[in-house]
């Protein structure tokens, strides 16, 4: 049993991008709606053809949000854990319920206020929402808290110095992840952060938890995104190209387990993303390998990160990501491989993964703002660092 090429997305939208705190009065409700309704008329289509929800990272109220839009019947949802890890498997939950007939037009939807709606800064792990206290929760994060790690960017420090600790990858590595996506948002209309940078002002940036500085961090945003996702058949007479989901993986590593809240990984796997057993799996169904990839969307939520994807996507071998990233390896006209052309996490915005889905429809439309020539086959891939996360292959 496959999902390949059984469903498209055939609409894709989002609000205005915002930094943390400046979407205004707007809830992550109202900001997911005005998403929604642009990957609508993207698409073609209505509300009421919506009957099928798929979320992420807490997702909505189906209820609440059946209403709101007005649609007809509900004949479906689901929601995927691991936060950003969840971005593209809540496009492969859409396919298979499409491929399952429980319903045939699926909105997969997130929208984020970075501090907003909840209080909860993204960067604070832990925190207690009103106060800001950390440690003042579950009795697990003694485990961890008492050691410094507080927030997600700590424990993801502890991997990057693993990696530069066995392969010998240097801090100006991790910058040229940095460069090339601010190169590519430079271009991008829409990102956050358009200035372009270079490695000394990698280097020159406030370092936060060594040996991450400031611009080996996401961004901290708000905004709303939107897919819709229908049936490959149904998809031919709509509005918008079709691009088909030729491949979908979820999960991960079990020895990984949960990932950088712990730092329980085995030494042989301490420095991976997690996403190794994905990447075999969404290869072995779509029938292709990193040879025929012609663009990745990786999630960015760290720089190390995009490195360690790279090699276990096999762009690269093991420990080899720091070069292949050097003197523009990632940028999408003279690069080894273009690698998030619309600013990423890292410079676009930062709202848990479905901006890169997005790009990567963009891509295969033609349509994109750094486009990638005659692009036919696009790799997303969801957070890595916890279980489980997720990767999709979409081919026109």
């Amino acid at each position: 049993m496959t999902i390949k090429d059984i469903g498209a997305i055939v609409g894709v939208g989002h609000t205005d991008f915002y930094k943390r705190g400046q979407s205004g009065d707007q809830t992550e409700l109202e900001l997911m709606l005005k998403a929604t309704m642009v990957a609508l008329d993207d698409s073609g289509l209505t509300p009421q053809d919506i009957d099928g929800f798929s979320f992420y990272a807490s997702g909505f109220d189906a209820g609440l949000l059946a209403t709101a839009l007005g649609i007809k019947e509900l004949r479906y949802s689901t929601i995927m854990s691991g936060g950003g890890g969840g971005s593209q498997g809540t496009i492969a939950n859409a396919v298979a319920a499409i491929q399952a007939g429980y319903a045939e037009v699926i909105l997969c939807t997130k929208a984020l206020k970075s501090g907003g709606d909840t209080g909860r800064r993204i960067g604070r792990m832990g925190a207690e929402p009103r106060t800001g206290r950390v440690g003042a929760g579950a009795a697990d994060w003694d485990f961890y808290h008492n050691f410094g790690l507080t927030s997600p960017g700590q424990s993801f420090a502890l991997m990057a110095r693993q990696h530069m600790h066995k392969f010998g990858t240097t801090s100006e590595q991790f910058g040229a992840v940095a460069v090339s996506t601010r190169f590519h948002a430079s271009r991008n209309p829409n990102a956050i952060h358009q200035m372009p940078i270079t490695i000394e002002d990698h280097q020159n940036s406030r370092m936060i938890a060594d040996p991450l500085h400031l611009l080996d961090y996401c961004l901290e945003t708000d905004g709303g995104t939107a897919v819709i996702v229908t049936s490959a058949e149904r998809a031919k007479d709509l509005k918008a190209k079709p691009v088909y989901v030729g491949g979908a993986a979820m999960g991960g590593p079990g020895p990984f387990g949960q990932g950088i809240f712990y730092l329980q990984m085995p030494d042989d796997i301490f420095h991976w993303s997690g996403h190794k057993p994905v990447a075999d799996r969404v290869y072995a169904m779509a029938g292709v390998g990193p040879q025929d990839i012609d663009v990745a969307e990786m999630y960015d939520h760290f720089t190390p990160l995009v490195i360690m994807q790279l090699e276990e996507y096999g762009f690269c071998k093991p420990g080899e990501g720091g070069a292949f990233v050097e003197d523009g390896g990632l940028r999408f006209d003279t690069g080894r491989l273009p690698v998030n052309t619309h600013g990423g996490n890292l410079s676009e915005v930062y709202l848990l993964g479905l901006t890169h889905t997005i790009e990567a429809v963009r891509q295969l439309r033609g349509t994109a703002s750094s486009q990638v020539k005659d692009a036919e086959v696009a790799l997303v891939t969801s957070g890595p660092g916890i279980l489980p996360t997720s990767a999709i292959i979409l081919h026109n």
